[in-house]
């Protein structure tokens, strides 16, 4: 397509002009044409329809990336259904409460989650005729029993539907984020435009990377907007960072979402692994979820140019974003508002503050509204007026470039001074025996917390009492007294979800134990 031609607006739009155009190299390898994947996103409406499914009913998927997952993206997107991605690391019971509490009609899931989404089917008493397996799963029926003899051409009745994600649940029970149903054609609305934010075109030989889950908020989001503005999808089922080099390399990749821990893996690869690959072609590598600690970001930069580049947002909506050139710049920022979104701090008294105060950081969309899914009450206790928070602390410069410290719910609060812990980790993060860091407040009868640290040590290193004393020092150069950790202990894996969030409650809660924090 030329440049001057404008595309079409939308993936279906686009596959009935160009039905012959590769858009999709699955995990294995096979390539997938706009026709193929559109065909069968069809037959999946039809099916689903024939399920009973009706505009504004749900269905739930516990999938791997994989070709499943786009189908009933866009299947959901033309039909008015809310597709509920289900993270796939959760246990049985997990799974069932987003199910039964999604309303979804049907469960669509992979053989290799059999045991978690069969206890979830029971559990949330999905009929058998609503349970569908890709593979062999006792009490399912087959994937392609939804697509079967069904046709392969566009529905009628095409309206928007939106995907439901549920929040990580690390304060409580996870919540659907749903969004009112536009009622108009799919084609109405440029599903693309968030891409526009980042300053990513259209077609343009663009070649968008999938290397995190696709049941995470901003992974399918990016992956959808790029299907959306004609870029191929190059997806990776389980990341590791010399294969994320060598797809790069293998498919010129232009743009990826990513996060903190993948920088630090990447960076960690021997200088020779990581001159063997070419990543020249990569023109946005935009990450988010996790803060990034300084000197990973400068690394990173020198390997990769500037193409590195941060945003902030949620689940629930955005948020801020930062060239390399902005974070050069002003060290630290997580950006300036989105065009779309307004960004202001707030006291603890609903005050706004101005530039430079620290307080709890909240935004606005100007694209439309959400609520919690059967929760009012968190609804309204999370909103000043239009605006809306996650918990995060920050402040806003001068300029509107927004820094933040960390949430609110993490902070250590130890003599009654408050400690920022991702300033720990940051620092943690940089000596050489250290693969991945958390640092959170434990009880101590004096002061009320104390820090500790826990470390993932680097291979090569063993955790013993030496190692724990040598990192202590590392810190005791770097930190103010009040800050540094205190004692150290180890453990073989940090418990981070695939898209880096840490699960800071698991390591921090065996520590308070009959306590109860203040925070």
């Amino acid at each position: 397509m030329s440049p001057e031609t404008p595309p079409p607006n939308g993936f279906w739009a686009q596959a009935a002009a160009d039905p012959g155009r590769t858009v999709l190299v699955a995990p294995d390898g096979e390539e997938w044409t706009a026709g193929r994947l559109h065909a069968d996103a069809n037959r999946l409406v039809h099916g689903l329809r024939a399920a009973g499914l009706g505009r504004g009913d749900a269905f739930a998927v516990v999938l791997p990336n994989g070709v499943e997952f786009l189908t009933a993206y866009l299947a959901a997107s033309q039909a008015g259904f809310y597709l509920v991605p289900v993270n796939h690391h959760l246990v049985g019971p997990e799974i069932a409460w987003i199910v039964s509490d999604s309303g979804a009609k049907v469960l669509i899931a992979h053989e290799r989650f059999a045991d978690a989404a069969r206890h979830a089917a029971d559990e949330a008493a999905l009929p058998a005729a609503h349970r569908y397996a890709v593979g062999d799963v006792q009490g399912f029926r087959p994937y392609a029993d939804l697509l079967e003899g069904q046709r392969a051409s566009a529905p009628d009745d095409r309206t928007l539907g939106w995907v439901m994600n549920y929040t990580s649940g690390t304060t409580g029970r996870p919540r659907g984020i749903r969004r009112p149903l536009p009622g108009r054609p799919p084609e109405d609305t440029y599903l693309g435009g968030f891409l526009g934010i980042f300053g990513i075109k259209p077609f343009d030989d663009n070649v968008h990377l999938v290397c995190s889950p696709l049941y995470h908020t901003a992974v399918l989001q990016f992956a959808g907007a790029s299907l959306h503005i004609g870029h191929r999808l190059v997806l990776m089922e389980r990341w590791t960072p010399e294969e994320m080099l060598r797809l790069i390399d293998t498919y010129r990749c232009s743009h990826t979402h990513m996060v903190p821990t993948q920088f630090h893996r990447l960076l960690a690869l021997p200088a020779e692994v990581r001159a063997r690959y070419d990543v020249s072609s990569m023109r946005h590598a935009i990450h988010g979820a996790a803060p990034c600690p300084d000197h990973v970001k400068r690394a990173m930069i020198e390997w990769w140019g500037e193409c590195v580049e941060e945003y902030y947002a949620a689940s629930e909506g955005g948020g801020a974003f930062a060239t390399a050139e902005d974070w050069l710049k002003k060290p630290g920022t997580v950006g300036k508002a989105w065009p779309i979104s307004e960004l202001a701090v707030f006291d603890d008294d609903g005050n706004r503050l101005p530039a430079g105060e620290l307080g709890t950081v909240y935004m606005k969309m100007s694209t439309g509204g959400f609520s919690y899914h059967k929760d009012a009450t968190k609804t309204r206790k999370n909103r000043i007026g239009d605006f809306f928070t996650v918990g995060d602390l920050g402040c806003l410069d001068e300029d509107g470039y927004l820094f933040l410290r960390d949430r609110k719910i993490d902070m250590i609060i130890s003599g009654g001074v408050n400690i920022y812990p991702a300033e720990i980790e940051s620092e943690l993060l940089a000596h050489p025996a250290v693969a991945d860091a958390a640092a959170f407040g434990i009880p101590h009868d004096d002061w009320g917390e104390e820090v500790k640290a826990v470390i993932e040590p680097a291979p090569g290193h063993e955790p013993t009492r030496e190692l724990a004393a040598d990192i202590l020092e590392h810190c005791a150069r770097r930190l103010a007294g009040y800050k540094r950790p205190k004692s150290v202990d180890f453990i073989e894996t940090m418990p981070r979800d695939p898209n880096g969030k840490l699960y800071k409650r698991r390591l921090r809660d065996p520590y308070w134990a009959g306590r109860t924090r203040a925070v």
